[in-house]
Protein backbone atom coordinates (compact mmCIF):
# COMPACT_ATOMS: atom_id res chain seq x y z
CA UNK A 1 0.00 0.00 0.00
CA UNK A 2 1.56 3.48 -1.01
CA UNK A 3 1.50 6.45 1.56
CA UNK A 4 -0.50 9.07 1.17
CA UNK A 5 0.96 12.25 0.16
CA UNK A 6 0.20 16.08 0.53
CA UNK A 7 -0.34 17.77 -2.69
CA UNK A 8 1.23 20.82 -4.00
CA UNK A 9 1.60 22.86 -6.89
CA UNK A 10 4.62 25.20 -7.42
CA UNK A 11 5.08 28.59 -9.43
CA UNK A 12 8.44 30.14 -9.79
CA UNK A 13 8.77 33.43 -11.88
CA UNK A 14 11.73 35.29 -12.46
CA UNK A 15 10.89 38.91 -11.95
CA UNK A 16 13.90 40.15 -12.68
CA UNK A 17 17.36 39.84 -14.39
CA UNK A 18 20.83 40.61 -12.86
CA UNK A 19 21.27 43.26 -15.43
CA UNK A 20 17.92 44.80 -14.16
CA UNK A 21 15.80 43.83 -17.80
CA UNK A 22 12.37 42.13 -17.06
CA UNK A 23 11.80 40.67 -20.28
CA UNK A 24 11.68 38.12 -21.20
CA UNK A 25 9.47 36.67 -18.40
CA UNK A 26 9.73 33.62 -17.44
CA UNK A 27 7.07 31.57 -15.41
CA UNK A 28 7.07 27.82 -14.08
CA UNK A 29 4.50 25.45 -12.45
CA UNK A 30 5.21 22.13 -11.35
CA UNK A 31 2.52 19.79 -9.47
CA UNK A 32 5.03 17.15 -6.84
CA UNK A 33 3.94 15.25 -3.71
CA UNK A 34 5.53 15.62 -0.57
CA UNK A 35 4.64 13.34 2.81
CA UNK A 36 5.34 16.16 4.63
CA UNK A 37 3.17 19.34 5.08
CA UNK A 38 5.93 22.06 3.90
CA UNK A 39 3.86 25.05 5.11
CA UNK A 40 4.28 23.74 8.34
CA UNK A 41 7.35 22.71 8.04
CA UNK A 42 8.41 26.40 6.74
CA UNK A 43 6.90 28.00 10.23
CA UNK A 44 9.22 25.27 11.88
CA UNK A 45 12.39 26.01 10.20
CA UNK A 46 11.77 30.38 10.33
CA UNK A 47 10.70 29.30 14.54
CA UNK A 48 14.11 27.89 14.96
CA UNK A 49 16.14 31.35 13.85
CA UNK A 50 19.03 29.52 12.51
CA UNK A 51 19.10 31.61 9.39
CA UNK A 52 19.14 35.91 9.70
CA UNK A 53 15.69 36.49 7.79
CA UNK A 54 12.52 34.52 7.50
CA UNK A 55 13.23 34.64 3.47
CA UNK A 56 16.40 32.51 3.54
CA UNK A 57 14.23 29.95 6.02
CA UNK A 58 11.36 29.56 3.76
CA UNK A 59 14.04 29.14 0.75
CA UNK A 60 15.61 26.34 3.00
CA UNK A 61 12.82 24.87 4.06
CA UNK A 62 11.50 24.29 0.76
CA UNK A 63 14.94 23.30 -0.89
CA UNK A 64 15.41 20.96 1.50
CA UNK A 65 11.76 19.97 1.32
CA UNK A 66 11.89 19.26 -2.43
CA UNK A 67 15.25 17.89 -2.66
CA UNK A 68 14.87 15.30 0.24
CA UNK A 69 11.51 14.11 -1.39
CA UNK A 70 13.41 12.91 -4.71
CA UNK A 71 16.40 11.90 -2.54
CA UNK A 72 13.96 9.56 -0.56
CA UNK A 73 12.12 8.16 -3.85
CA UNK A 74 15.36 7.56 -5.58
CA UNK A 75 17.32 6.54 -2.17
CA UNK A 76 18.99 3.31 -4.89
CA UNK A 77 20.58 6.05 -7.36
CA UNK A 78 24.09 6.13 -7.25
CA UNK A 79 23.88 9.89 -7.18
CA UNK A 80 22.58 10.07 -3.72
CA UNK A 81 24.90 7.13 -2.33
CA UNK A 82 27.20 9.43 -0.36
CA UNK A 83 24.02 11.45 1.03
CA UNK A 84 22.12 8.32 1.92
CA UNK A 85 25.06 7.83 4.50
CA UNK A 86 25.13 11.54 6.03
CA UNK A 87 21.58 12.58 5.55
CA UNK A 88 20.04 10.98 8.05
CA UNK A 89 22.64 12.75 10.44
CA UNK A 90 22.00 16.13 9.36
CA UNK A 91 18.13 15.72 9.43
CA UNK A 92 18.42 14.73 13.29
CA UNK A 93 20.67 17.61 13.82
CA UNK A 94 18.40 19.87 12.24
CA UNK A 95 15.88 18.52 14.46
CA UNK A 96 17.31 19.31 17.19
CA UNK A 97 17.96 22.79 17.02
Amino acid sequence: MEKKSNKYYLTLSLKEYANGETEPAKELGIEFDNHDEIFGIIEKIKGKNIFSNASEATQFAIGLKLFSEIKLKHRKNPLFEELNEVFPAFMKKLKSL
